[in-house]
């Protein structure tokens, strides 16, 4: 995912923990609702000094709006974190059986060439 989209979803993240609108966002940062908006969905890039404020108005420092861990969104599904918690008690022989078997049922043979280059990636 480009910058400018991880910027925006870790804005857009922000603004809801702290239960305030596009347009309040943009009122105590000096820009418009439209202009919020167009930034959480990347479709803007961003002066380092509107950022600033946006910081400011959602009560953290610029630093915390480009701490992005994608493996953060996963804590939200106990299943994920269950199925690794077992995995991680087993041998490596065994995780990747455990890998080819998940494999083998769930994706297609078009696709397997993609999930190996993203594993790869890891």
């Amino acid at each position: 995912m480009e910058t400018t989209k991880l910027l925006g979803t870790k804005i857009r993240q922000f603004r809801k923990l702290r239960g305030i609108t596009q347009e309040q966002l943009a009122e105590a940062s000096d820009s418009t609702g439209s202009y919020i908006g167009k930034l959480e969905r990347g479709e803007v890039n961003v002066q380092i000094k509107t950022l600033e404020k946006i910081a400011e108005a959602l009560n953290t420092n610029v630093f915390a709006l480009f701490d992005y861990n994608p493996y953060e969104e996963l804590k939200s599904q106990p299943w994920i974190w269950g199925c690794i918690h077992i995995l991680s008690q087993q041998s490596e022989a065994d995780q990747n059986k455990a890998y080819r078997i998940l494999k083998e049922l769930f994706i297609s043979s078009e696709n397997k060439a993609d999930v190996l280059n993203k594993q790869e990636e890891f």
